[in-house]
């Protein structure tokens, strides 16, 4: 479904952002923080950003990894 462009320090770090809006909207009662907490949540998750998706970042290693051996075997 989503091709993972995200690496393991990149996920820990938007998980982390995202406990700490979800305890900013849970005592602030914002709605808009809550929001973003859930979409960062899913980036973690999924490790899949969109921003890197639209600008062609990769920072996972696996992706790198599959695209040398693949690379290998043509020549």
């Amino acid at each position: 479904m989503f091709k993972k462009n995200i690496d393991f320090s990149g996920r820990a770090f938007r998980f982390a952002i995202a406990v700490a809006l979800l305890i900013y909207a849970v005592w602030m009662h914002s709605w808009i923080a809550l929001i973003f907490s859930a979409f960062t949540f899913f980036e973690s998750f999924m490790s899949w950003c969109f921003f890197y998706q639209l600008i062609g970042k990769n920072s996972c290693p696996i992706d790198r990894q599959d695209k040398d051996r693949r690379s290998d075997k043509d020549i």
